[in-house]
């Protein structure tokens, strides 16, 4: 007896699955273990708890009610815009699993995807639990764990799974939008989640970070990593995961996936070489440090998102060059700047995910190659491919097309972030208290992810002193 049904694919299947778990391993250890190795020792457990707990919770909103709004049938709230914004909040329980995975407003306009949609659930889930794991990187060392416990699923309900929807799922920014004019001939392309995910992880976490407020001024001041090789470990899994993130973006085992995945090595080594050069020789210290290199891959990894399938090698490797810089320039010297300077964004999220997500997303307008195999485009002729760019002939208007997509992102998401924030406030503090602000770890958690071994039930052990 055959156990497939006529329309699954057992290879596309598998490499849906496979992709999502690299994408989860970038969160769940990668993140992780990055940022618990970039911040101070004192707040490491605080960060690898925030990290875990926020991918948990993703997890059970997208399942009751995310995975529809961002992927599901519109929900029509009005006209114009508001008609396609978002999918009707429904849970996915029991049914997942009992029939092909399809894009309601999408599936007149790409091949079947050949496995269930419990698949597509989950694929879908781990760039939706990624998001505010990234923008984490902005608020820790003073955030509220019990504010982070509320904000992420009311973030995810109101902010991702709006976005998902507008650009991938169906909505206002998914769709052809000609009127009366030819050259508007396809929505916004975001390859990967440039927009979806890092321009919208960079504005929520600069947003969040403003709110707040700033840690304690001592701890600015020693804003020393704590462990630099359990950093190089979740870069590692940062960079190799995202084959999956979008190595599986075409939701087909084919030829564009392969491509997708070599453009993001490239443009990622390309960006990682391009920081190092930067440092050498425009930093102040004119020497390269291992950091620099790191927030050179993000760089890289972000740039390419939107792009990795919409663009030949040789406009990958562009992209890493031209993103590594820019978001250089942007942490180096737009980040000295009174107003940047002012917002605590501890990591700066919003240079290496908000500003590489936003110039990935607008060089996809410049640089998309009509001859590269796209989904999109169906098996049409070259000419009728519409993910092609200016400097292959077509119009300038994707450009116009990819920045009001981002502009939209921009508002939204620091617009639901602010009112979240301001809502948790009416009925908790947003901060630590200023006493585990001081400890860290041990007074939010108490646990040390380095105790000191000298020290034995709070008291210290005479026969090691």
């Amino acid at each position: 007896m055959n156990p497939y049904p006529d329309w699954l694919n057992s290879g596309d299947n598998t490499w849906q699955l496979v992709a999502a778990t690299l994408v989860g391993l970038m969160s769940i250890p990668g993140i992780a273990v990055l940022y618990a190795g970039i911040v101070q020792k004192k707040w490491a457990v605080n960060t690898m708890l925030m990290a875990f707990t926020g991918f948990a919770l993703v997890l059970v909103v997208w399942v009751l009610w995310g995975f529809k709004m961002g992927f599901g049938e519109p929900a029509k709230l009005g006209p114009g815009i508001l008609e396609s914004a978002v999918g009707k909040p429904r849970s996915i329980l029991g049914t997942a699993n009992q029939h092909q995975a399809v894009i309601p407003l999408l599936d007149g306009s790409m091949p079947k995807f050949r496995f269930p949609e419990s698949t597509l659930a989950y694929f879908q889930f781990v760039f939706a639990a990624i998001t505010p794991l990234l923008f984490l990187g902005s608020v820790v060392g003073r955030m509220n764990f019990k504010v982070w416990l509320l904000f992420v699923p009311l973030w995810s309900t109101f902010a991702y799974s709006i976005n998902a929807f507008l650009v991938w799922g169906g909505g206002f920014w998914a769709q052809a939008h000609a009127g009366a004019s030819s050259l508007f001939s396809t929505g916004a392309l975001d390859y990967s989640g440039g927009y979806v995910i890092h321009l919208a992880a960079g504005v929520s976490g600069f947003v969040a970070a403003a709110v707040i407020g700033p840690r304690l001024n001592r701890d600015r001041e020693r804003a020393v990593p704590n462990n630099l090789p359990m950093a190089a470990v979740g870069a590692g899994l940062l960079w190799l995961g995202w084959n999956g993130f979008n190595g599986g973006d075409p939701y087909f085992s084919g030829a564009n996936a392969s491509l997708a995945v070599l453009n993001t090595n490239l443009a990622t080594a390309c960006a990682l070489l391009t920081w190092v050069l930067w440092d050498i020789f425009a930093s102040r210290e004119r020497k390269p440090t291992f950091l620099g290199a790191i927030n050179g891959m993000i760089a890289g990894l972000v740039g390419i998102t939107p792009a990795a399938g919409f663009v030949n090698s040789f406009g990958a490797m562009i992209i890493g060059v031209v993103a590594s810089s820019l978001v250089w320039m942007s942490w180096n010297w737009l980040g000295r700047t009174k107003l940047l300077a002012k917002v605590d964004d501890t990591l700066g999220v919003i240079h290496t995910h908000g500003v590489a997500g936003l110039v990935g997303g607008l060089l996809v307008g410049v640089l998309a190659d009509p001859n590269v195999i796209v989904y999109l485009g169906n098996g049409k002729d070259v000419n009728d491919v519409t993910a092609a760019g200016w400097l292959w002939g077509h119009h300038p208007a994707q450009i116009l097309v990819q920045l009001c997509a981002a502009l939209t992102i921009i508002v939204w998401d620091a617009l639901v972030t602010f009112l979240i924030l301001k809502f948790l406030s009416l009925f908790m503090k947003l901060r630590a208290p200023e006493a585990e602000l001081e400890l860290g770890d041990l007074g939010v958690h108490q646990e040390e992810a380095y105790p000191d071994e000298s020290l034995v039930g709070g008291r210290i052990d005479t026969a090691k002193a």
